[in-house]
């Protein structure tokens, strides 16, 4: 690609100052003719590039200008502001971007510019509910701890009072990151659930929807949810960084401590074929489903943190799903079932009948697969898949600190 070729060019000028056709020519693999043609195509997009004819003679830059970008291919700009184009809400983003459409080489700019309108985020879910930021009010500050390697006070809020985290077994102690959020707005920090952490802000990790901090503590390496950070105050002290410190390596070790507590009981269970979609997309590789019995139902195994979450999960698909073991989880299901009874068998209204055929199912929110509009018209809704529904999990299918224990 030409654009790639001149940028390659202008490096190679600058790298050596002076340099004749034949050396560009056999250092970009390309004719000696080609290799004219790039050069006066620099001269033309005004880059101060001149020639000089006779012995020791050659091309170079004027007064040896510099270009500020070093080495992108028109492939990488693209993707750079691609990715950073609907972040561009932020000041110094806006700015950066700016200075940067400034340093692409004129063939490059256009392309750029483009990539940089090129992607949309809308922030509203299908039901039109804002969908929350995964930062929180102190993102910045945290951003900016993490770069500036300072040693940070954070106030920090727990969901609920919760047993002591265990920790990873290595060579410091390690806090689990919490389970993800429900979807909603979290509840407001109580004055007596806030603590204050001294710590030294290692890196940031993206997960499911959520930033993390990855910090060192006196009580060893944990993380901390963005939105969870009521305050944050400069200490003015350098942050102190383990030497040869991971932060892949960390954050692995973290969160496996968090699917270690996500396993800690199993239930045993059949379910009707058609709660087993659901099922998948609930539990993921927490189900094990096994032999398909006579009558169609198949027998699974599903993983948790607690029997009462599981029975919780479980319920919500009624007769869909039969809990086999252990007897504590069958009690539980049973004593669930009573309470669903005593709260709405008074209500006075005829129970709805819903034909196996035209069955759905009970948890969350159904999306149309087709959401397109053509012209400003909505197409026909779609029916929701029976095979492959797609689901948001309601509040009480995601996991919270207090049950994770």
């Amino acid at each position: 690609m030409k654009a790639d070729r001149l940028m390659a060019t202008l490096l190679f000028l600058q790298s050596r100052g002076r340099v004749t056709v034949r050396e560009v020519a056999a250092e970009l693999e390309v004719s000696e003719r080609t290799a004219r043609r790039d050069l006066e195509s620099l001269t033309v997009a005004g880059v101060p590039v001149y020639s000089q004819r006779g012995r020791g003679g050659g091309w170079s830059l004027v007064g040896g200008a510099r270009t500020d970008l070093t080495g992108f291919t028109q492939r990488e700009i693209g993707a750079l502001f691609l990715a950073a184009g609907p972040l561009s809400a932020s000041p110094e983003l806006r700015t950066a971007l700016r200075k940067l459409v400034q340093a692409v080489p004129a063939p490059m700019r256009r392309h750029a510019e483009a990539a940089a309108k090129a992607l949309v985020v809308d922030g509203l879910d299908w039901s039109r509910a804002a969908v929350r930021a995964g930062g929180g009010p102190h993102h910045h500050a945290l951003e900016q701890a993490v770069l500036d390697r300072v040693r940070i006070t954070l106030g920090y809020a727990d969901a609920e009072p919760a047993p002591a985290a265990a920790s990873v077994p290595a060579r410091a102690p390690a806090s689990a990151p919490e389970s993800p959020p429900a979807p909603g707005p979290e509840p407001s920090p109580d004055a007596s659930t806030v603590r204050e952490w001294t710590v030294d802000p290692l890196g940031l990790v993206w997960k499911a929807g959520c930033w993390y901090l990855v910090a060192a503590t006196e009580e060893g390496l944990r993380s901390f949810r963005h939105t969870r950070v009521t305050s944050v105050v400069d200490t003015g002290e350098p942050a102190r960084r383990p030497e040869g410190f991971d932060l892949a390596a960390a954050w692995q070790s973290l969160a496996a401590d968090v699917e270690r507590r996500l396993r800690t009981t199993t239930v045993r269970a059949v379910a009707d074929p058609s709660a087993l979609p659901v099922l998948h997309e609930l539990l993921g590789e927490r189900l094990r489903t096994g032999r398909e019995l006579s009558d169609g139902r198949r027998h699974f195994e599903a993983d948790g943190p607690s029997l009462d979450l599981l029975a919780a999960q479980l319920a919500g698909f009624g007769a869909r799903v039969e809990v086999l073991g252990p007897p504590e989880a069958r009690a539980r299901m049973a004593r669930l079932g009573h309470e669903l009874t005593a709260a709405h068998a008074g209500s006075g209204r005829p129970e709805a009948h819903v034909p196996p055929s035209e069955s759905h199912f009970p948890l969350g929110t159904y999306y149309p697969e087709d959401a397109s509009v053509v012209h400003g018209t909505a197409r026909k809704p779609a029916r929701p898949s029976r095979r492959h529904p797609r689901q948001r999990l309601s509040p009480t299918n995601s996991l919270d600190e207090g049950a994770v224990s």
